[in-house]
Formats: structure tokens, C-alpha cells, sequence
């Protein structure tokens, strides 16, 4: 674990986010007392056509409306 203040931190952001990427926890403080950690987030990669399957369109879909028959020309 390593613990900067955030004027350090400022200036050496980019090797603690390097730091944080390698997996090591990184905790800021601040002057008066606050503390924040630095954890990196794994955003999932969305895998194209992982979705097959899961949504149903009725044959009707694109059918008028009854509701609005009154504006068909």
C-alpha cells in the first residue's frame, strides 16, 4: 500500500496510475484529513452478438395502431 498527500500525487499522477494498474493500492490524503483510494476499474469489452436470442420482435411490430387511426391519411 502507498499513501501520497495530493499535492505529490499531482505531480506524479501517472506512475501511481501505473502503479494502480500493476494492482498496488494506492491511498491520497489531503490536508485536512480526508483519505481516497485508488482502486483500477475493469470496464467489461462488449462481445458482438452476445445478445442473440435474448430479444423477441412480435411479427406485428411494425403494424399501425389501432389507437391512431384517426391520423392515417
Amino acid at each position: 500500500m502507498i499513501m501520497i498527500d495530493v499535492e505529490n500525487a499531482q505531480k506524479h499522477l501517472m506512475d501511481i496510475l501505473n502503479q494502480a494498474t500493476q494492482g498496488e493500492e494506492i491511498i491520497i490524503t489531503r490536508h485536512d484529513g480526508s483519505t481516497f483510494k485508488l482502486v483500477p476499474v475493469h470496464m467489461p469489452v462488449p462481445i458482438f452478438g452476445s445478445a442473440a436470442g435474448l430479444i423477441k420482435m412480435n411479427d406485428d411490430f411494425d403494424e399501425p395502431l389501432d389507437e391512431f387511426e384517426d391520423y392515417y391519411r
